[in-house]
């Protein structure tokens, strides 16, 4: 195989200038000045067609016959017409390339772009699905390493347990590797290959339960009056009996949004679901009621921005969860008697009163849908363009 043998490489002695001993075929061993022992490797390049030389480390970390095995290796490479420099140069960049576009660097750049859009809320709840769940399998790849197959059985795990949730990281996804794609971390999105519908079940909408039996509605109102918890869940259910917000918009209630000297709420339009900026911001009429409730409220959390909040040294919202927990042990959770009532249903009990006492307050169904700020068209558009003539018509409906 070679010329070299153990004994004369540990026999070799360091000269005044360095020296190689010859193993045939390109390896020779360097001996330095300073009595280290280099492996080279020298050939004639299949590509450049020029001599090149590269090193194998030291004797005795390299022993003998590996030098030999490595030598021989790249010989096959030659052969083949590789130039064993380039290729090597090539995985090391390919290697940098792939840190460089590593899962999960991506992911939390991504998230820092998306917290600058998103309510914080939404933020939260996408952050920790990618935190607790998309992360932990693909932490330490690249993300060209990630296969179609990969991402097609995080999302039938999820889909099993929570197809809702799955259909949202399905987007989530999707907008992470066109965001990718547009960076040039990958060259595709293989979203586009997934079969949504295979994968996810389909979602079955069921309408949020209400209550809008009258003797039954008497009773929530009168349980809410007289709730003995918290001051601020008490008072943001009153609200929500009198003012059809989401819950959304409940929650995140300011005083800002209040001008109790005209008696109307004003919530700026990016706050709102329907965020389109070439309408105006949402308004309603405030009753005698409702003001009451609110001047009750600012004896408590004026001091703050929020309305709604249970820390009087934190200007923090009220958890969303809090309400509805006080309307179940309310005794308010059991559907199958028309007696569930969540903080959104307050909106559909809205919704079907104001159908059934039209005559009574004449609001057209463009006011009733401005007063749920739902998109219906041209005519909610015409609406919305009299702001003046359609909060006097809101007036008799709240």
């Amino acid at each position: 195989m070679g010329k070299l043998t153990v004994k004369e490489i540990e026999n070799a002695k360091p000269k005044a200038k360095p020296y190689a001993l010859s193993d045939g075929d390109g390896l020779h061993l360097l001996i330095m000045p300073d009595g280290r022992k280099k492996w080279e490797f020298v050939y004639t390049s299949p590509t450049k067609f020029k001599r090149r030389k590269t090193s194998f480390k030291y004797y005795p970390d390299k022993k003998l016959t590996v030098a030999r095995n490595d030598a021989r290796k790249y010989r096959d490479l030659i052969l083949k017409g590789i130039d064993p420099i380039d290729q090597k140069r090539q995985k090391r960049e390919k290697e940098k390339e792939k840190k460089a576009n590593k899962f999960e660097k991506i992911v939390k750049e991504w998230l820092k772009t998306r917290k600058k859009e998103l309510a914080p809320r939404t933020y939260e709840k996408i952050e920790g699905l990618f935190l607790n769940f998309v992360l932990p399998p693909f932490k330490n790849k690249s993300i060209q390493d990630i296969t179609r197959k990969d991402l097609s059985r995080l999302i039938k795990i999820k889909a099993d347990t929570s197809p809702e949730t799955a259909s949202r990281m399905y987007q989530y996804l999707n907008r992470l590797w066109l965001y990718a794609v547009n960076l040039e971390y990958c060259d595709r999105n293989i979203l586009a290959d997934i079969d949504r519908k295979a994968l996810i079940p389909k979602r079955v909408v069921i309408n949020y339960p209400k209550v809008t039996d009258l003797e039954i509605l008497r009773e929530l109102v009168n349980s809410i009056f007289t709730y003995t918890g918290h001051y601020s869940v008490r008072n943001l259910l009153k609200f929500a009996l009198f003012i059809p917000l989401r819950p959304k918009n409940l929650i995140s209630l300011k005083w800002s949004y209040i001008d109790f000297e005209k008696q109307v709420l004003t919530i700026p339009r990016k706050e709102m679901k329907l965020n389109n900026p070439n309408l105006p911001p949402f308004q309603l009429p405030l009753t005698s009621a409702v003001i009451e409730i609110l001047q009750d409220q600012k004896l408590l959390t004026g001091h703050q921005s929020y309305v709604f909040t249970t820390s009087t040294t934190e200007d923090i919202p009220i958890n969303p969860e809090t309400p509805n927990r006080a309307l179940q042990r309310l005794g308010f959770n059991n559907a199958d008697r028309g007696r569930r009532q969540r903080l959104h249903s307050f909106r559909g009990t809205f919704r079907s009163l104001a159908e059934t006492y039209t005559n009574e307050h004449k609001a057209s169904e463009a006011i009733k849908e401005i007063a749920l700020d739902h998109r219906t068209g041209n005519t909610v558009r015409n609406a919305y363009a009299n702001k003046a003539e359609y909060l006097e018509q809101l007036k008799p409906l709240m």
